[in-house]
């Protein structure tokens, strides 16, 4: 049989760290090529006082000195500037990217090798198409007509890359699929449980950055550690609720995997969405959220935000905003100048039991 070649397509900072576990997999496991591709948008940086092509620095000293300097990955991780030549050849391809730009992405990359699959670690692309909530991995799966995994999970890209030890969820339907995949990303440092649930599993990674913005509330007003926790609860009992309008078969058990409760604890107390958020709070008014992504994230793209104006019309569509009050008051504090306090002032009558029936159980 034939070795399995793999391309990351993205190289942000998740991207890179993503690249660190593949990499290892690709030359430990023999169903794989042992080279692994990492598609990398063509920019230029500073290094050593002179400006070059990011890729060309890359391939020279394997460290992606802009959006995960310090870390140098194996000599067979290879950047490839071209998306056409990156995927030409790829059995398996690894999104990593905004969501934004995926539909770009995909024109312009040309056709794919027959019987390729592709695992989506995108969180966010959700839209509202006839009555139904469309996923990121439907979008990918309806533009490349080809099978469509998901990964998520509580995993901070440079701790994953350092090889500090954390779990993921693959989503994955297709079980003549589901070994290969976990022999790509499963190992001893960044373990891995296969699901049939790829809603519940995507879903929880889209939204759990809406929450995470309520948490960079409280820190931005100081608040305390039982706060937190408290807007950690309500936020999973209000994802739960959410994703079950639209897709009622979920299954309570992705909840509890990485991709759930862990993902939602690990961002609200760190990543980006919950930095931007605090920084958002101290400012008073005086910056905007692109003014914070580009003074925080170095060329990364705040997801929080932009999922949070995505459910929103969604939510006021299915009569959902009273039902879900603490997503309502994110959104109102992100976009309508209310008043951060608010996050705490939730409106009394809501259902805070966690085996209310409206809570989907």
């Amino acid at each position: 049989m034939a070795k399995k070649s793999c391309t990351v397509v993205g190289s942000g900072n998740w991207g890179m760290a993503i690249a660190t576990i593949i990499s290892q997999n690709t030359q430990r496991h023999p169903e794989f090529e042992n080279d692994l591709t990492v598609w990398m948008f063509e920019e230029e940086v500073q290094h050593k006082g002179v400006k070059r092509k990011l890729s060309e620095v890359f391939n020279e000293t394997k460290e992606n000195v802009k959006y995960l300097p310090g870390i140098t990955l194996p000599p067979h991780v290879r950047a490839e500037p071209d998306l056409k030549k990156a995927v030409a050849n790829a059995d398996v391809l690894v999104w990593v990217l905004p969501h934004q730009f995926v539909p770009r992405t995909v024109q312009n990359m040309g056709p794919v090798k027959q019987g390729c699959v592709s695992v989506s670690l995108i969180k966010g692309g959700l839209e509202l198409e006839g009555g139904k909530l469309g996923l990121c991995s439907d979008l990918l799966r309806k533009l490349l007509g080809h099978e469509v995994a998901v990964l998520m999970g509580a995993n901070v890209a440079n701790e994953v890359a350092a090889g500090e030890f954390c779990e993921a969820t693959l989503g994955c339907q297709a079980k003549e699929h589901q070994g290969m995949l976990l022999k790509l990303f499963d190992c001893p440092t960044f373990r891995v449980n296969a699901v049939t649930d790829i809603p519940g599993v995507e879903l929880c990674g889209a939204l759990k950055n809406v929450v995470a913005l309520g948490a960079g509330f409280c820190d931005g007003l100081d608040y305390g550690g039982n706060t937190k926790a408290a807007l950690i609860r309500i936020g999973l009992q209000e994802m739960k609720h959410f994703i079950r309008y639209f897709y009622p078969n979920v299954e309570d058990s992705t909840f509890l995997e990485s991709c759930g409760v862990a993902d939602l604890i690990t961002t609200c107390f760190g990543g980006r969405n919950r930095k931007c958020a605090e920084a958002f709070v101290r400012s008073r008014g005086a910056k905007g959220w692109d003014v914070i992504e580009k003074e925080l994230l170095g060329g990364q793209k705040l997801q929080g935000t932009l999922t949070a104006q995505e459910i929103w019309p969604v939510m006021k569509a299915h009569n959902l905003c009273d039902k879900l009050p603490l997503f309502t008051t994110i959104y109102q504090i992100a976009f309508e100048d209310k008043a951060p306090w608010t996050i705490v002032k939730l409106p009394q009558g809501m259902h805070f039991s966690a085996t209310s029936k409206d809570d989907s159980y």
